[in-house]
């Protein structure tokens, strides 16, 4: 932390955001205008790698600094236990805090929202109870007993099921002006009472489906009516749909409108910001927590890969103490963790830890603002995270991918719908841990081949080289890579094994209380 660090921390996540439909990485679709006059005063960093494919462990990786596996918090155990978030710690040491989505893991229900101030995830196709009463007293307990940790699935992703059929104009995306006008009047309270504060926002209006307002169909996807495209991506995935070059024209479209309404609203919140003079006074970060698949490796949506259009994800950081211009080293998003801690001058660690929770402390390391970013070469053997110990030198990110299981049961239904019988040794049931630095990438699959790709030569990822040892296609950094991966499985616990399939039927649910039962009947979990 510099003297003239800024005050106050805007962080915001455009959800399911690919790199490269972003002005500032070069899409000339002209969606982004306000993205790209933020990128002339930010540093844009060219190598982001993400933790995991999908919202959940992201946020809980940014809210933490730790990895998926240490954390926990994933489709078979979804909400974050054990852990003191980077809002408790702001929190305890004096800043005002606030958090602001239309994301249905974003919750208090998943914990990923505990120590925030002030907290509004505007999911209004919820009932309103949903996250608190019976449900929430059930919910400790079905994760505990393998025959409902099923159900627990569905339970959590229920905003997301209820978004996927019944969003339209009144999707998430139009509770993006809401998140915005909610992040001034926090910033309003905290200045009027002399508070510094950290804002996070997450915008959901990319992620399926795509329902944006029409004015920005009219404009980057004339003609489309989005109830007429694939918006299941699951369906595709399973082999139930088919969609063509034209539909899928249809589909970047209003991905590309989605992106048009964030970029003008996102813009709105900077404005202000400047007009009140607060603009120079906070630093702000932006990036995605995953990308997103129209396609490509006959995939759609974000499930069953690690491959860059998902993991490699846009990050803009405006600090006084970087230098701006574009950075080509390899970064990962967990480290953002510590640049907050490092910007506000706040060290963290097991003193501001809740009773009986882990809590990280502020590693210089990890924080892009320090002289020493990325050197783990010089961090003490004891405080190595796995990441640190895989890749001393930090050229290495890592990607880890536990069972969709949640995506699972909605493409097993869709298949079955359609006579397919999906096999059990495909990607669609496996585990994923990847190694990834600018040049190579290696990815550990349990049930199919590992994929590994020179990323510098081969950066579509068409050609999987993994395996070519002792062929002319044997290359060293392949074998590198492979081999950081190996040393992070082993620092983080060892290769994961194929997790167990629990059976869930009704009555599973006979531990459960009167009224979550029948909250579930309601909402067609069960007869």
């Amino acid at each position: 932390m510099s003297d003239d660090s800024p005050e106050n921390v805007l962080f915001v996540v455009l959800d399911t955001v690919r790199k490269d439909r972003l002005g500032p990485y070069g899409y000339d679709g002209g969606t982004t205008p306000g993205l790209d006059a933020f990128s002339e005063e930010a540093t844009v960093f060219e190598n982001a790698v993400a933790p995991a494919p999908w919202t959940l462990p992201v946020h809980a990786s940014l809210f933490t600094g730790m990895y998926p596996h240490r954390h926990g918090a994933d489709q078979e155990n979804p909400y974050l236990e054990g852990a003191t978030t980077l809002a408790e710690t702001l929190s305890a040491a004096g800043y005002r805090t606030a958090c602001y989505s239309s994301n249905a893991w974003i919750t208090p229900y998943t914990h990923l929202t505990d120590g925030f101030d002030d907290q509004d995830n505007f999911f209004e196709v919820m009932p309103g109870d949903f996250l608190s009463g019976p449900l929430a007293r059930a919910w400790k307990a079905m994760n505990d007993n393998d025959g409902l940790r099923t159900v627990a699935d569905k339970l959590v992703s229920l905003g997301n099921v209820a978004h996927e059929y019944l969003a339209s104009g009144e999707g998430a995306d139009s509770k993006t002006p809401a998140v915005i006008d909610r992040t001034k009047s926090f910033v309003d309270d905290a200045d009027a009472d002399g508070d510094d504060w950290f804002a996070f926002i997450n915008l959901m209006d990319a992620h399926l489906p795509y329902h944006p307002p029409q004015e920005y169909v009219d404009e980057y996807a004339p003609g489309v009516d989005s109830t007429a495209v694939c918006q299941n991506s699951k369906e595709y995935n399973a082999g139930a749909r088919d969609i063509d070059s034209e539909e899928w024209e249809a589909i970047r479209g209003l991905y590309d409108a989605e992106i048009a309404h964030i970029d003008d609203q996102l813009t709105r919140l900077f404005e202000w910001l400047k007009e009140t003079d607060r603009w120079e006074d906070t630093a702000v970060v932006v990036c995605a927590d995953h990308g997103e698949l129209h396609g490509e490796h006959d995939l759609y949506g974000h499930e069953f890969c690690l491959y860059d259009q998902l993991i490699n994800v846009p990050l803009m950081v405006k600090h006084p103490d970087l230098n701006g211009g574009r950075r080509e080293d390899t970064v990962e998003l967990l480290d953002t963790y510590h640049t907050v801690l490092d910007t506000l001058g706040v060290e963290g660690g097991v003193p501001a830890a809740a009773a009986d929770e882990e809590a990280v402390a502020l590693d210089r390391t990890r924080s892009l603002l320090s002289a020493d970013y990325r050197e783990f070469a010089g961090v003490d053997d004891a405080d190595r995270d796995p990441g640190q110990r895989a890749s001393p030198d930090g050229d290495f990110g890592f990607v880890e991918y536990s069972r969709p299981v949640v995506e699972l049961k909605q493409l097993e239904e869709k298949a079955s719908s359609a006579g397919i019988e999906l096999p059990d040794d495909s990607r669609f049931y496996s585990r994923m841990r990847a190694a990834r630095s600018t040049d190579a990438k290696y990815v550990r699959i349990d049930r199919i081949p590992d994929e590994a790709f020179r990323i510098d030569e081969d950066p579509a990822e068409e050609r999987n080289v993994a395996g070519a040892a002792g062929s002319d296609e044997d290359d060293d950094r392949i074998a590198e890579a492979e081999s950081r991966l190996g040393e992070f499985e082993t620092a983080a616990g060892g290769a994961w094994t194929d997790a167990a399939d629990g059976a869930v039927t009704d009555d599973s649910l006979d531990k459960m209380d009167d009224e979550a039962t029948e909250r579930l009947r309601d909402l067609g979990y069960v007869e």
